[in-house]
């Protein structure tokens, strides 16, 4: 996962966390959801990482795909 992405997410669960206007049961839900995303970022992250390994020539698939 990028530090952008990473910040952004710990960004959004830090504001989650501090506001006065989300239950606390929706906050709980909130925070799961950013916690899947973080997963599912680096699982992505991983995969490609793991391909690229494999071999040069899944970049171009990748990046038609949009996944770089």
């Amino acid at each position: 996962m990028s530090n952008k992405n990473l910040s952004h997410l710990e960004a959004i669960k830090e504001a989650v966390h501090q506001s006065d206007k989300i239950s606390p049961e929706n906050k709980s839900l909130a925070v799961q959801k950013i916690e899947e995303w973080y997963v599912e970022d680096k699982g992505m992250e991983l995969l490609r990482e793991q391909l690229m390994k494999i071999t040069q020539e899944i970049g171009p698939i990748l990046e038609e795909m949009g996944l770089l």
